[in-house]
């Protein structure tokens, strides 16, 4: 009944924006002129909460606007995030199944994910599965390379995705799209944005099908047909208010069902009628008013309410021996509740120096059906923090950023963090210097703590150092730009799953401590160029060495190499061609490097034709040479994949 109030509330806001639009449009007169969108491309906000020019920033960022993964025809965040540099980003299976991303060398747990103001990590595990999160009516993501716990907290250890929807400009649009292709894969949806007077809006509504992807690989004997079902609905409704004041609230909505199979050891599984349905409501609002022209203040509030529903299914065969029997683990049922609020406040003290403090709540709760079918009490992650940071930009030459933060935990105590950066730029020949010192911390998770049977409440918090340095250079008129640097990392008190005398009674003596130390270590460099008008090219390597320091493995599914180039050029105004490569290394999928897997290289084609102002035909091929590859020991990943599509805006 909850989730049918949660759908209910998503179509009306929908249907409500929808219907403004139109009323909107209608009460506009025709010789109105257009206006401008505003430019954001250049300004970052996660490396130090406040807007800053990219140019000026002394951090590891990248952005991925909203407007290239249109023209790329992206589907998912994280497919977006697959050609980014620093990052990995793997799916256990095809759409629709779990989806992690991790930054220079550390796990999916110590990656923060920020969606309009609210942390999206799971106090169950500290992760965010982005399996279920598409692309639409996103205005841009920021990548954030290196310890951030400072300004965010715990989770935060190898960075930040901050995930942003749009804002609506300009002359109320309203379009819609429609996708068919391989695994008899059909998309549609809707989208409406725009501006009048004080008040902006942008909504969507998608509905995603496929039935005919394995999870587990096919090429290693699998038969049965995995589906995957996704409705989404995303709303940013906003009002400008006076003194330069704003007021805005955001809506992500998704209810998904994917059918699964499973892999353990060295067993890959067919498993049928296996199948996970995920329902998520992610509402926020922000509040920003400035106070007097030298201070100004941001009040977030944000909740994420999510349930995971997971049903094991009948049979199971074993791919590597042919013996069917029945599934493990047994059904489950995972209701996750996050809140997090935020107060920040930025004083302009002088010219060069501007001021941020603040303070954070963030709680995370969990009440789980066990896999043993007895039901757990809700448990409670919860934290208070305050933070600072100083800004100093001297003549738009010098810059530095320093920082601490304090967090107290309701289960351990306390954490303190800090970080600092330094910058240089020589504006007459387009050059940055730049770099970091920082450390990190990450909270144990729920099911570390207290899972039953399972969960050690004495774990302590994850730690790590880490540092960067940079140099950045811009040539012919910035129309290319050159990045290359080095990054260290080092992490302990990692948490493992460990059989040990130590362990609480109620454990049987297998249980999470604080006993791995690990580092990264590597290069990262990238270039963009656009000598042209109609052409462009991008490109990024990413160097990552990983080391356990108590045996000497590599972490398991790092890659050593890793490299994209993205090629767009566009031959007449009305057509547009992409082409893009994606190279990851050879790595061990375990963390006894016993499990080696092959490096692989996958090309994606995409082609556009706009017939008129309003109507866009489309055609996608993914892994256009068919590459034999797995992401993950065991599980699918496409052939060769053909899709077409047309998409209208009134």
């Amino acid at each position: 009944m909850q989730w049918l109030s949660f759908r209910i509330v998503s179509i009306g806001v929908c249907c409500l924006s929808l219907s403004w639009v139109l009323f909107a449009r209608a009460e506009e007169p025709a010789e109105e002129p257009t206006e401008e969108p505003i430019e954001v491309q250049d300004v970052i906000v996660s490396a130090t909460k406040t807007p800053q020019p990219a140019s000026q920033v002394t951090s590891a960022v990248e952005v991925i606007t909203g407007e290239e993964m249109q023209r790329r025809k992206i589907k998912t965040v994280v497919d977006a995030l697959r050609l980014a540099q620093g990052v990995v980003a793997f799916s256990n299976g095809g759409p629709g199944t779990q989806a992690s991303v991790r930054m220079r060398g550390a796990s999916s747990a110590q990656t923060m994910v920020v969606l309009d103001g609210m942390i999206m990590n799971s106090p169950t595990d500290s992760a965010f599965d982005f399996a279920n999160l598409t692309a639409e009516n996103i205005e841009r993501i920021e990548i954030l390379r290196g310890a951030q716990s400072m300004l965010w907290g715990s989770d935060a250890i190898g960075g930040v995705i901050n995930i942003i929807t749009k804002r609506g400009t300009g002359k109320p649009t309203v379009g819609a799209f429609v996708e068919y292709g391989s695994f008899a894969t059909i998309r549609e949806g809707a989208q409406a944005l725009g501006a009048k007077g004080p008040f902006d809006f942008s909504m969507s509504f998608s509905r995603w099908d496929t039935s005919n992807f394995s999870a587990v690989d096919y090429r290693r004997g699998a038969t049965e047909r995995d589906g995957f079902h996704n409705w989404q609905a995303s709303s940013k409704l906003g009002v400008t208010l006076p003194k330069d004041g704003r007021l805005e609230f955001s809506l992500r909505w998704w209810n998904s069902d994917v059918n699964l199979d499973s892999a353990f050891g060295n067993s890959a599984f067919d498993v049928l009628g296996s199948k996970q349905t995920s329902r998520n409501l992610t509402l926020s609002g922000r509040y920003e008013q400035p106070i007097t022209a030298w201070w100004s203040q941001k009040l977030t509030l944000a909740q994420t309410d999510q349930r995971i529903l997971f049903s094991s299914g009948t049979l199971q065969r074993n791919l590597m021996t042919g013996v069917v029997d029945s599934p493990f683990p047994s059904p489950s049922d995972i209701s996750i509740l996050n809140h997090r609020v935020e107060w920040q406040h930025n004083i302009q003290v002088a010219k060069p120096l501007l001021l941020t403090g603040g303070y954070q709540f963030r709680d995370g709760q969990g009440n789980a059906s066990t896999s043993f079918g007895s039901d757990q009490p809700k448990k409670i992650l919860s934290s208070n923090a305050g933070f600072a940071e100083a800004q100093v930009n001297i003549v738009d030459r010098l810059l530095f950023t320093a920082g601490v933060r304090q967090d107290n935990y309701n289960v351990f105590g306390d954490a303190t963090t800090y970080r600092g950066t330094a910058g240089y730029l020589i504006p007459e020949t387009g050059t940055k210097f730049r770099g970091s010192y920082a450390t990190g911390f990450r909270a144990p998770s729920l099911n570390e703590l207290f899972f039953q049977n399972f969960g050690n409440p004495d774990l302590k918090p994850e730690k790590s150092k880490s540092a960067d340095v940079a140099v950045e250079q811009s040539l012919f008129k910035n129309r290319l730009h050159l990045n290359v640097g080095y990054f260290w990392n080092h992490f302990t008190d990692q948490i493992v799953n460990v059989t040990s005398a130590t362990c609480p009674p109620a454990t049987f003596g297998f249980c999470p401590q604080n006993i791995q130390t690990s580092k990264s270590q590597g290069w990262e460099a990238g270039f963009q160029l656009a000598l042209f008008k109609n052409f462009s090219l991008r490109g990024q390597y990413t160097n990552t060495q990983t080391k356990d320091l108590s045996n000497g493995h590599r972490l398991p599914r790092w890659p050593l190499h890793q490299a994209s180039l993205f090629a767009g050029y566009q031959p007449i105004e009305r057509l547009l061609v992409n082409v893009e490569y994606r190279y990851v290394g050879s790595r061990f999928n375990d963390a006894e490097n016993t499990q080696r897997m092959s490096a692989f290289g996958v090309v994606n084609a995409q082609v556009t034709y706009d017939v008129t102002k309003q109507f866009q035909v489309y055609g996608r091929v993914d892994n256009l040479f068919n590459e034999r590859y797995e992401e993950i020991l065991f599980f699918g990943t496409p052939i060769r994949s053909v899709y077409g599509g047309v998409r209208v805006t009134l």
